[in-house]
């Protein structure tokens, strides 16, 4: 691909004056900013990125910080401030990685003026060059005698092609002029636009590093009483762990005498349930929304995710967890994914519950809910509200425990639920 510059000094070295500059200068200018417009994409995925950090940010701040400070919390609290600080952490790498792109961004625009000063300055001079000479070939009527000074009536023809092309490429060149003009002033402010959010994304940039600094010296001291009573807080841990495992084991052992049920009532043999042509259906519509489904909160930040991890503060626990667990805000309600049928609810320890509703062979579950809207055997659609979610009152925190089943077998929500 030939570059700018030496475009300028091919058209330079040519002598006919007919040649159309602009057409080849614009073709290399969309070869030119193609690279540029996807590197423009992947910095909007970075802008879409921050964004989201930001906001996630906002919501930790006011789902889980709002508690007061107390012995019984620490630990809680210690999650709470290393989720935040790794929120934190990935939006300061997430504006680096942007403001790199804003400089590279930058640099190829500075690049693309210079190129276009310098198109403008030889436009302008060849430019002038033909005004001077229109102007002597005026002065001596030599259009004239160039063309009566032919030799027969084809070379004057020609003769008078010549000078209509000649007369209709200057006044191209001046166009041109005009147009190369405003080009070089949208480039410029838009440099100066691209200079300011480099200026705006150091400026947050350097708010972040701040705060995480301050939150990692209070991390610090969170943990060092933590230490105090760690024996404490896993012997706590191991046992909420088992009182889950209980809960997940009856929640499994309804759903299977729900199977079974539904077979005998059928007199079919089968490990899913016995559904009805509209059952089978709707769960052809679920499998179909995979992925998109809602989140079983309006508004939630996600504490614990699907599957085996360590614990976030205390080294070598291992926290197993069949679902995803939402902080959410104090007298939320869970709301369902997608429409189907109240399967059971079922009373959990502490007078909590959990809301089972089934979508063909698949079956979501609510849990920790204080109380419920809905009643067993009830048809329910897409966001519909289905209880109140119950509010530790120790920790202060409302969390919503959403787990996620084929039969028994339990799904990773995170592939079913939009964005989570």
């Amino acid at each position: 691909m030939m570059s700018l510059r030496a475009n300028i000094e091919y058209n330079k070295r040519r002598q006919d004056p007919s040649i159309n500059f602009r057409s080849s200068f614009i073709l290399f200018v969309i070869i030119c900013l193609l690279p540029l417009s996807l590197l423009g994409q992947s910095r909007q995925d970075l802008e879409k990125q921050r964004l989201q950090l930001q906001k996630e940010i906002k919501e930790i701040n006011t789902l889980l910080f709002q508690s007061q400070k107390k012995e019984k919390t620490l630990l809680s609290d210690l999650s709470d401030l290393v989720q935040r600080i790794g929120v934190r952490t990935k939006l300061i790498n997430t504006i680096n990685e942007e403001t790199n792109q804003l400089k590279i961004e930058i640099k190829e625009n500075e690049r693309q003026v210079q190129l276009l000063e310098e198109r403008l300055e030889y436009l302008k001079k060849d430019y002038a060059n033909m005004v001077v000479q229109s102007y002597k070939s005026k002065t001596k009527n030599s259009r004239l005698m160039f063309l009566l000074s032919s030799e027969n009536f084809l070379q004057a023809y020609k003769r008078l092609e010549y000078l209509k092309q000649y007369a209709s490429y200057r006044a191209r060149q001046g166009e041109e002029i005009k147009e190369e003009t405003i080009k070089l002033h949208n480039l410029n402010d838009y440099l100066v636009e691209k200079r300011n959010e480099k200026e705006e994304l150091l400026a947050i940039n350097r708010d972040e590093k701040d705060s995480i600094s301050k939150e990692k010296a209070s991390r610090e001291t969170l943990v060092k009483s933590v230490k105090k009573k760690e024996k404490k807080y896993i012997a706590q841990i191991n046992n909420k762990q088992k009182e889950e495992r209980k809960i997940d084991a009856k929640i499994e052992a309804l759903i299977a005498e729900a199977i079974a049920k539904s077979n005998k009532s059928s007199n079919v043999k089968s490990s899913g349930f016995a559904l009805t042509p509209e059952a089978i259906a709707l769960e052809k519509d679920f499998i179909s929304n995979k992925g998109k489904l809602p989140s079983p909160v309006e508004r939630g930040v996600v504490v614990r995710r699907y599957g085996k991890q360590s614990h976030p503060t205390l080294k070598g626990i291992t926290i197993e967890s069949n679902g995803v667990f939402y902080a959410t805000e104090k007298n939320a309600n869970a709301r369902v994914i997608f429409d189907g049928k109240v399967l059971a609810i079922q009373v959990l320890p502490g007078k909590k519950k959990a809301v089972l509703v089934q979508h063909g062979n698949y079956i979501s579950v609510y849990k920790n809910l204080d109380n419920v809207t809905v009643q067993k055997g009830d048809l329910v659609s897409t966001k519909q509200l289905l209880g109140k979610i119950h509010t530790d009152r120790t920790t202060g925190k409302t969390i919503l425990a959403f787990v996620l089943f084929k039969e028994i077998h339990r799904q990773n929500p995170e592939e079913w639920v939009y964005k989570i």
